[in-house]
């Protein structure tokens, strides 16, 4: 599939056939994409948790249990995937990197950072994994765990305190699924978010 087409057919879907599953095969050539993203000083903070066993993704689901979700459409389908991929960022492994000599700085002083690249370059990481599910014919959704239950996810898979749930990846073939009705708010129009020269200049 050309790139283009790729990007344009990129959309969260939130209901799985669970009938079908997806090969390791594939699981394995989604992570390639992933490591494939850039990370400040080529730091390579990131870290992904694979669940495609049944009793795993249901630990899973326990572990962020929300009872006023117990009827959610939206949980019903998101159960149903076949393959989970927590998305894990490491900061330390940024502090330590760019304490090192080539970098220049002598400390791992964490207010040099203007924003946590670590979190930044998982979410991007995570985007290649999105976009290779849609050029194998899969489907995917990248959603965050409320932060009330990362202490749970954390036990529950031997998670180390030091890495970040960034957020959760789900894979497998897609079933028919509601749009979500967010969409009706439509795409902004470059002529809304592009500015040249200063903001507010569009052209």
């Amino acid at each position: 599939m050309e790139y283009l087409e790729v990007v344009r057919r990129r959309r969260m879907v939130r209901d799985f056939d669970p009938s079908r599953p997806v090969s390791r095969t594939i699981i394995v050539e989604l992570l390639e994409l992933a490591v494939r993203a850039p990370s400040a000083g080529f730091s390579q903070g990131w870290q992904f948790l694979v669940l495609t066993e049944a009793a795993d993704r249901e630990r899973f689901w326990t572990a962020t249990f929300d009872p006023a979700q117990a009827r959610d459409s939206w949980l019903r389908g998101m159960s149903s995937a076949p393959v989970l991929i927590l998305a894990m960022s490491d900061k330390d492994a940024y502090l330590d990197r760019y304490a090192e000599a080539d970098k220049g700085w002598t400390d791992r002083d964490e207010s040099r950072w203007p924003i946590p690249y670590w979190d930044v370059d998982t979410g991007m990481a995570s985007l290649l994994i999105l976009l290779g599910a849609v050029d194998q014919g899969l489907a995917g959704c990248f959603f965050g765990v409320p932060p009330a239950h990362h202490g749970a996810v954390r036990m529950s898979f031997g998670i180390d305190e030091g890495l970040r749930l960034v957020g959760v990846i789900a894979l497998g073939h897609g079933a028919p699924d509601h749009r979500s009705p967010s969409l009706a708010r439509g795409r902004r129009p470059l002529s809304e978010v592009v500015s040249y020269r200063r903001m507010g200049l569009r052209d």
